[in-house]
């Protein structure tokens, strides 16, 4: 099985080919129809056979470049498709956040407290975004000891801290102005978290073109019904394309007669996959996955290895201006995939200044890091930090880079080795809850990734 635990199941009684015996999916099939969402007779919506909650599945063998399904744009819920979205409009600038998210979660709050949505049918297939299961939804205590060293506990309380924010200073001011529409007895902070994770697991984002990037803000989130359906794999069967007039989820490969059909929620490793949607893919399954090294650990190394107060100074002196040149952060983090490193010129850069000799990093410095810029290649840094550069680097930038490995590797409550046996116990990984199974599966991945990274430091080829 390729995905652990994506969606907790909420039993509703649904029958692998039998939508009727499941009222709540037979009155969304009915509404898609109203809707004029166009679902190829090769595929039907199932909760068995799916890899968690619902999913889709191939009735009969599907072809590469098929369409699966088309879902015309009047069908996609967003602020311009509420049934307040005058409202929303007249409060635009007062509705202004840092995520972008709110106008999309106030038109949820009110369609999914509201009995007689036109959404209704849609939105009724989540009787409890709890059951979601994000890592905002554990204790802390479990989230911090489960979760201890991959990065997503400080996601999680980044996130409760924005939602809190947002909810006193922007929603709940609107709330109050507005109570012919929503009331703060049922329009709670409790319901707007619940539907944060439910816009983090299942909206889409459609993306800017390329002459767009530069001059425009991110389009805002939206709710695309039946393709919020599909199930995540990192090696999809299926894609979902931005026409015109509406959007379609068309099959990038051949797909059997009863395989799931697979969408792509992006080039995801496992930490951001359980943060956004509450799973992970079971060890080695994702291809995507990643371990990440903080920046400020690469700091610290450095910090560690000075022997004299000159030297400490010198350190100093370097990631300062590393940070004023915006190479790396206090939040930053440099990453690594199964290939060697994914930020290749802030990692190249830093340890060639981290590691300069004092006559170099004054005429650095002088420069402003601009000609040395400029001589490095975008190839050579890339190949330089991949698994078969990594050994041919010099001593004190490989002696660098372990010193930064290992002092992550000391984030983690646990070693490599007990993750290892108990992924190999089948009985003992059977007694696991569904949150130590996915925490698992997560710290494991990121563990072989950092080890493998140290072995290639303490080796050296020519």
């Amino acid at each position: 099985m390729a995905t652990d635990a994506k969606r907790s199941k909420q039993d509703n009684g649904a029958s692998a080919q039998n939508p009727g015996e499941d009222k709540t999916l037979q009155s969304f099939l009915s509404w898609c129809k109203e809707v004029r969402l166009e679902l190829s007779e090769k595929v039907y919506v199932s909760r068995e056979g799916t890899v968690a909650d619902y999913g889709m599945l191939a009735r009969e063998e599907i072809e590469e470049g098929e369409v699966i399904f088309s879902i015309p744009r009047a069908a996609l819920l967003n602020q311009s498709r509420t049934a307040i979205h005058s409202i929303l409009e007249k409060e635009e600038e007062s509705l202004k956040s840092q995520s972008g998210w709110v106008p999309l979660l106030l038109a949820l709050m009110f369609e999914y407290t509201n009995s007689k949505s036109h959404w209704s049918p849609y939105l009724s297939l989540w009787t409890d975004f709890r059951a979601l299961d994000h890592p905002m939804f554990w204790p802390k205590e479990e989230r911090e000891r489960l979760l201890q060293g991959t990065g997503v506990p400080e996601a999680v309380e980044n996130d409760l801290a924005n939602i809190l924010k947002e909810y006193n200073d922007i929603i709940l001011p609107f709330i109050q102005s507005h109570r012919e529409v929503l009331d703060p007895q049922k329009h709670t902070l409790e319901l707007y978290q619940s539907l944060v994770a439910f816009v983090m697991a299942y909206s889409f984002q459609e993306p800017l073109e390329e002459d767009e990037e530069d001059e425009k803000e991110p389009n805002p989130p939206m709710m695309v019904p039946m393709a919020d359906i599909l199930n995540h794999v990192a090696n999809h069967n299926a894609n979902l394309e931005f026409r015109t007039d509406s959007l379609k989820m068309v099959s990038v490969k051949r797909i059997k007669k009863g395989e799931e059909v697979f969408n792509t929620y992006g080039e995801l490793a496992n930490w951001q996959l359980l943060h956004m949607y509450g799973f992970v893919e079971s060890y080695p399954s994702n291809t995507n996955d990643s371990a990440d090294i903080q920046m400020t650990t690469v700091y610290k190394a450095a910090l560690q290895a000075a022997r004299t107060e000159s030297e400490r100074s010198l350190v100093v002196e370097k990631w300062d201006l590393l940070c004023q040149l915006d190479i790396v952060g206090e939040e930053g983090a440099f990453v690594f995939g199964q290939s060697g490193s994914l930020t290749d010129e802030e990692l190249y850069t830093s340890l060639k200044v981290l590691c300069m000799p004092v006559e170099q990093f004054k005429e650095f410095k002088e420069n402003e890091g601009w000609e040395e810029a400029e001589e490095d290649d975008e190839d050579e840094m890339a190949a330089a930090l991949s698994n078969d550069g990594i050994p041919k680097l010099s001593l004190p930038w490989r002696r660098l880079l372990g010193d930064s490995v290992a002092l992550t590797l000391q984030d983690y409550a646990d070693e490599l080795q007990p993750d290892k046996e108990l992924l190999g116990d089948r009985q003992a990984y059977g007694r696991l809850s569904s949150r130590e199974r996915l925490a698992l599966q997560l710290r494991y991945g990121q563990k072989v990734t950092l080890h493998q990274l140290l072995e290639l430091t303490r080796c050296h080829s020519v």
